[in-house]
């Protein structure tokens, strides 16, 4: 038994230098191997989280930029409606303007034609009268024809 002994003893410690040391050290190094491999995935997914953080804020921001520049699109179709109205307004009222002009001038065209008239009625009335005396009647009749003619004329 004391062989047994002795010989349990020395497996032990020949166990202990070649054995279990190395294995300690290859336990070890996979416990270091883990560790690292855990450290490394939280580092990942603090990365991931903050990228995700990044990427909603470069969203939000292209959002708030989207939404400046279809304001900005809605206040110049705004000002270049009020523009092309109050253009449209202008001209409006420079073609009623030039509308009433030309009417006015075609009416002092048709007075001037009809004071034309007149007077050249007048002038032959008077030729008339010179030529021979007539009557109130008479010439009351006379101006009514030459009034008609001039009527029938226009």
């Amino acid at each position: 038994m004391l062989v047994q002994l002795v010989l349990f003893l020395v497996l032990l410690a020949l166990l202990g230098k070649f054995a279990w040391g190395p294995f300690m050290n290859m336990m070890k190094e996979r416990e270091d191997y883990i560790s690292n491999e855990i450290d490394s995935a939280e580092k990942n997914h603090q990365e991931a989280i903050n990228m995700q953080q990044q990427a909603s804020e470069e969203l939000k921001k292209t959002r708030e930029d989207a939404q400046s520049i279809i304001e900005d699109a809605r206040k110049t179709a705004g000002a270049q409606e009020r523009d092309i109205i109050e253009s449209a307004r202008k001209e409006a009222e420079r073609l009623k303007i030039s509308a009433r002009q030309e009417i006015e001038q075609e009416r002092d065209k048709a007075v001037q034609t009809l004071k034309d008239q007149v007077a050249s009625m007048s002038v032959m009335i008077a030729s008339k009268v010179i030529e021979k005396e007539l009557s109130e009647k008479d010439q009351e009749a006379l101006i009514n024809q030459y009034i008609d003619e001039a009527g029938e004329e226009r």
